[in-house]
């Protein structure tokens, strides 16, 4: 083989090697914070492909499309030109875990991402596969593509999602390849290894692609969109979406497909060993429910189409490895799907990732200076767990190239912070999945107020527009000058006031009583008491939102907040990232031998530390202030 010959094919401030959901996100908050940035993709046409389920959000995963949108980020904007159907979900449930979740046209959803890429002025887009990393002296210097290219830069963010020796199952059947049947990535992750990192096998999956003409929905239940239509960007508030939604139907497995699989458990990969990768625990193969869930004699399956213009129909719940002639007997099984025709077969994906604990919170390798990570690389799942490493790892480029202090959100202040905090301080060994009771402070960090806790944040970084900024300031104040004129607002016990609150379900006031005290009861609401409020003018849905559960979670929320302040405490108390812990007598073995390799930015993080006990918190503590006050003694 002939020795490649490398030719300069340009300077570049930041580099962004991948274009999924994880690489757009970096390059556009790179580039809109005045960097020349450079986006290499080993296909322009999987530029954000939705490989797998074809929506964006869900429980959980709402919150990190609001915050993404809330910083300047782009999914949200994308999402809410191209979905095909919207619900929220968890409705029914108090208002710190109501998920947004829409359908997307994936082709649409990839043709908008792309015309966004090729207009942003300082972002260059490039088809080429990186196959090194340039690294002098624990610092990037550029990367080589595969025809020879070698590109110089300041920074690079490595996204590259499932590709990195990617490969397929399919029952017996395994061959090398990217998702969707793209290429994979095999050089580059040889490369990595060779300088040293170590690298662990991950596994997903997808189920298959059917026919929509070959499903019979007269045997399943029809899932409708929202008829109100939320948005996800808060730049879309208040529009209205003048669409026709699609359907969603939901169906089961039955007996009979349960029993096809018990039988063929010996050809999956995932139970012959073939496998070697951890997969995700909350998306759980067809096979994997039905072993793990054994006394369930049937599971959800959800049709859901992917886009106006293909009949290919995705079938959410039923991702398999098995076999495909067994795959299609055991669709055929599932009510409504008897006479169904694969389009697409599911299949399994193994790919390589990295200990996330090697890198720092704003996502940066703890050794090579402005190395960054983002998304399946770090060993989490999902497009939005994707899309905000990607956002966060894309504006700390930026600002290491700046020289200004790294851009962190902590688990007080934004789901996003949540799945940082837990990727580099925990690690994971199975794709990572956000929801909504990982995050200690949800009361807070709900999805309706992204924008008031992060977009004067996004707009500092100089990512934010000033239009957004203008959006959100006219929100807050908004939302601060309806609390007020409420807690003004008084109704008098007159005799028509108590029957209109009787009418209302509740019971009489016997002296006069605010709008504000009124809403507090369990069995009213903002807009039922409009009656009893003439001067009310007609408010945005989402400021009416924000103002009833301001008011009626008034005292679970300043509880929350103490205990947020209790948390900054810890989170204050910093540490130095050169700190020997095992010259610090008192704490165990396990907890130097887990502190020296995570080095903690603060004590905060270090009691997040598996291993690390209350006990070596306190005797840490210790150290810390006998040494505060050794220096104020010099």
């Amino acid at each position: 083989m002939k020795e490649l010959k490398h030719y300069d094919a340009g300077t570049y401030d930041v580099i962004v090697v991948g274009a999924g959901h994880a690489g757009v996100e970096a390059a556009l908050a790179s580039s809109r914070m005045g960097m020349k940035t450079l986006m290499l993709t080993m296909s322009l046409d999987s530029i954000v492909a939705l490989s797998c389920n074809p929506n964006i959000g869900g429980t959980g995963k709402g919150h990190l499309v609001r915050e993404i949108d809330a910083l300047g980020g782009e999914m949200a904007v994308n999402i809410d030109k191209t979905f095909i159907q919207s619900r929220m979900l968890n409705t029914s449930k108090g208002p710190a875990v109501h998920s947004l979740r829409v359908q997307a046209d994936k082709k649409a959803y990839h043709r908008e991402m792309k015309k966004v890429l090729e207009n942003e002025p300082n972002l260059t887009l490039r088809q080429g596969e990186v196959i090194d990393i340039l690294i002098e002296d624990n610092r990037v210097q550029g990367v080589i593509t595969r025809t020879g290219a070698k590109y110089k830069s300041k920074a690079i963010v490595l996204a590259t999602g499932t590709y990195l020796k990617g490969r397929v199952f399919i029952g017996e059947v395994n061959y090398s390849s990217g998702p969707d049947g793209m290429f994979p990535s095999n050089i580059l992750s040889d490369s990595l290894k060779e300088k040293g990192f170590k690298l662990r096998r991950m596994k997903t999956g997808t189920p298959a692609r059917v026919h929509k003409d070959s499903i019979d929905y007269s045997k399943m239940e029809i899932q409708p969109g929202d008829k109100e239509i939320i948005p996800f960007s808060f730049l879309n508030m208040g529009k209205k979406f003048d669409i026709e939604q699609v359907p969603c139907y939901l169906t089961y497995t039955t007996e009979e497909t349960h029993e096809i699989i018990r039988q063929n458990l010996h050809r999956s990969p995932m139970y012959s060993g073939d496998i070697e990768g951890v997969g995700p625990r909350y998306c759980p193969s067809i096979e994997d429910k039905v072993v793990r869930f054994s006394d369930k004699k049937k599971h959800q399956i959800f049709l859901e189409p992917e886009g106006l213009t293909t009949k290919e129909i995705y079938v959410q719940g039923a991702s398999s490895t098995l076999p495909e002639e067994v795959q299609l007997e055991m669709y055929r099984k599932i009510i409504g799907l008897e006479n169904v025709q694969f389009m697409r077969t599911a299949y399994g994906i193994e790919y390589d990732s990295i200990d996330s604990t090697i890198l720092k919170r704003n996502l940066e390798h703890k050794e090579i200076k402005n190395l960054f990570f983002a998304g399946q690389i770090n060993g989490s799942s999902g497009y939005e767990e994707a899309a905000a490493q990607g956002l966060i790892a894309g504006i700390n480029a930026v600002q290491n190239i700046k020289g200004k202090e790294p851009f962190i959100l902590d688990r007080s202040e934004a789901y996003i912070g949540v799945l940082i905090d837990d990727l580099v301080t925990k690690g994971t060994e199975e794709p990572y999945r956000m929801m909504t009771s990982r995050a200690e402070y949800r009361l807070t960090l709900r999805q309706d107020n992204a924008d008031l806790r992060l977009t004067k944040k996004g707009y500092e970084l100089g990512l934010v527009t000033e239009e957004r900024y203008r959006l959100a300031l006219k929100k807050e104040k908004a939302v601060n000058e309806e609390l007020r004129r409420l807690k003004e607002v008084k109704v008098n016990p007159t005799e028509e006031n108590n029957r209109i609150l009787e009418e209302l379900g509740t019971s009489a006031i016997k002296s006069p009583t605010t709008i504000y005290e009124l809403i507090k009861r369990p069995e009213l609401d903002y807009e039922m008491l409009h009656v009893l409020d003439p001067m009310r003018v007609e408010l945005l849905r989402e400021i009416r939102i924000q103002v009833e559960i301001q008011i009626k979670y008034e005292g679970y929320i300043k509880k929350q907040m103490i205990q947020i302040e209790q948390f900054k405490k810890l989170e204050n108390k910093k540490l130095d990232p050169d700190m020997d812990y095992g010259e610090i007598k008192g704490i165990s073995n396990e907890a130097i031998q887990k502190l020296n390799k995570i080095k903690p930015d603060s004590v905060g993080q270090a009691s997040r530390i598996s291993g690390v006990s209350p006990s070596d918190i306190n005797v840490l503590l210790i150290y810390l202030e006998q040494k505060r006050r050794k220096e104020l003694n010099r």
